[in-house]
């Protein structure tokens, strides 16, 4: 029994399958990181940009309120006690007197609105909005804070950070800086008396819809560079891809001829041994029933026969014994250059006979431009009688076999067709194979020795369906010995 080595096909597939996977998987992966990076990215410079705007905006409030602190002090409240004793902003003249200060003193300046809180009480003395005048607890935190003299703001915005889109309610952003109102006084070592708090309230819609559109450029350009960095190492993984795909189906192709050398190897030590112990004896016994044929037909007459089916039988037998050893043996070529054509129409004119005698038409379709190919012709020869006997038994009641020659891509052709019944598909693969036969006697070498002789020639051989019915066989021989 001849021992095979299981095959390593699979583990190999899978081996070379995972680094693919990790190659695959760390390109999403890549893709998702990037997206995360960019919109971080995006967030961080705008909410960097965002508080730089509200420390120079909140600064120049602190320098704009100062100053109106100074200006209504010096303007309003100081020629307001002179002239009528006390400050009382419920009566026309005080709330114009004050009013054109604060106008005069924040004209030109990027100031929506000002308001003026009670010290002794949370409620609005003045504002250049007059609706708000007289309310109540609006002040907040804020205002608690700047009785204690703290300065301090808060940002209120209306609507989304989408709101710069133009098919959605544009979003508001007002910077609202509350500073206590300082009564000055000349003297630096008495301490500073607050006399309320001034709100001073700054428009920064467009600056925080410019923020929000710098942000979404960022993000935008961020996700093109992410996405444009992506496809090409997309376009490098199937590059990838395609080069592991090519080198595992060539692992593949080498551990099969390796495992059918190593069979070989073991039929071939097998065969030569046992082909050694057969080959006198039959020998022998051929002889031998050739002597005795002649002496039963003198001797009695009408037996002859039983020698001759000895003879015939050792014959078949010694065919058997040399199909092993031409299977075994390993294929020593002795190439020169020669016309693949003459070598068709040499196989042909020897079966000419065997075909006119079975009714099979014979077609020929050379091509007589081809040039001449480096081949063994003794061995092509034989490839070609082989193939022509099987398509020869193929078609027992008559048919038509046709041998073709022609050019395919700089490779040179030949195809013998026949009308028979073909071949499944589901055998295609193993025709190939060392004892695989489709005839109750044979032994299943044929075809196998066929395919050794063009492996060492470094061609091709495959089967096709011919369009009209039955099988096709091709033997490609490349002119550079590529396969």
């Amino acid at each position: 029994m001849v021992e095979v080595k299981p095959s390593r096909t699979d583990g190999s597939e899978l081996a070379a399958l995972k680094p693919f996977r990790l190659v695959k998987f760390f390109s999403f992966t890549s893709l998702a990181v990037f997206l995360v990076f960019a919109l971080v990215l995006s967030l961080l410079i705008s909410d960097y940009a965002k508080r730089t705007l509200l420390e120079r905006s909140e600064a120049y409030a602190l320098v704009v309120t100062e100053n109106l602190s100074h200006q209504v002090f010096q303007q309003f409240v100081v020629p307001t006690v002179l002239h009528y004793g006390k400050i009382a902003l419920r009566t026309p003249e005080q709330h114009q007197l004050l009013d054109a200060v604060v106008r005069n003193t924040t004209y030109g300046m990027r100031i929506q609105a000002v308001t003026i809180y009670d010290s002794r009480e949370n409620i609005i003395s003045y504002s250049t909005d007059g609706e708000k005048i007289g309310q109540r607890d609006a002040g907040g935190r804020e205002y608690r804070q700047a009785l204690s003299g703290e300065s301090s703001s808060r940002l209120v915005t209306e609507g989304g950070p989408w709101g710069v889109l133009p098919w959605l309610t544009p979003a508001t952003s007002q910077l609202h800086t509350f500073i206590p109102f300082i009564q000055y006084t000349p003297m630096e070592d008495k301490p500073d008396i607050i006399m309320g708090v001034i709100e001073v309230v700054q428009d920064l819609s467009e600056d925080m819809e410019a923020i929000a559109r710098f942000q979404g450029a960022v993000i935008l350009i961020s996700m093109l560079m992410m996405t444009a960095l992506f496809l090409v190492l997309r376009v490098i993984v199937g590059r990838a891809e395609r080069i592991m795909e090519a080198r595992a189906e060539e692992r593949r192709r080498l551990e099969q001829q390796l495992h059918d050398s190593e069979k070989l190897a073991t039929l071939g030590r097998m065969v030569a041994s046992v082909s050694h112990e057969i080959k006198n004896p039959l020998g022998i016994i051929r002889s031998t029933a050739a002597i005795l044929g002649k002496r039963v037909k003198q001797e009695a007459p009408g037996n002859e026969h039983l020698a001759e089916i000895i003879v015939s039988e050792t014959g078949r037998l010694d065919g058997i014994v040399r199909e092993f050893l031409d299977f075994a043996r390993p294929q020593t070529l002795h190439s020169s250059p020669e016309f693949i054509n003459q070598v068709i129409r040499q196989a042909f004119t020897f079966l000419a006979p065997e075909l006119q005698r079975r009714g099979i038409e014979t077609v020929l379709e050379l091509d007589e431009g081809l040039p001449p190919l480096a081949i063994d012709r003794e061995q092509i020869y034989r490839a070609l009688l082989n193939i022509m006997l099987n398509a020869i038994q193929a078609m027992p009641g008559g048919g038509t076999l046709t041998l073709r020659s022609r050019r395919r891509r700089g490779d040179q052709l030949v195809e013998i067709a026949d009308t028979g019944p073909g071949i499944k598909e589901e055998e295609r693969e193993r025709i190939f194979s060392p004892f695989h036969t489709g005839r109750h006697r044979g032994t299943g070498l044929g075809l196998a020795i066929v395919k050794n002789i063009i492996d060492a020639h470094r061609g091709k051989i495959e089967v096709a369906d011919e369009p009209g019915g039955g099988a096709c066989f091709q033997l490609i021989f490349s002119k550079t010995g590529r396969r």
